[in-house]
């Protein structure tokens, strides 16, 4: 099985990281999309990682109007 890359940057690139890393095309290729596949596999959604987050946030009570106030008056010096 071959693999023809018809974009001369992504030729460029794969074939600069080959030099860098001193290996054929193929092992170069080979490393970097298993590095990727792996790197994917182990990702956690956004979502996943906002989770706990979200939950501190609600946890909070709802605004109140008349204890911003206090707050803010308390702040300010007024009564």
């Amino acid at each position: 099985m071959a693999f023809y890359v018809r974009d001369e940057s992504t030729d460029r690139a794969v074939r600069r990281l080959a030099q860098l890393k001193n290996k054929s095309l193929t092992e170069t290729i080979r490393e970097a999309v298993e590095s990727e596949y792996a790197r994917q596999r182990h990702v956690v959604p956004l979502s996943e990682r906002l989770a706990p987050v979200v939950q501190h946030y609600q946890s909070f009570p709802a605004r109140a109007e008349g204890a911003d106030k206090a707050f803010f008056d308390d702040l300010s010096g007024d009564a």
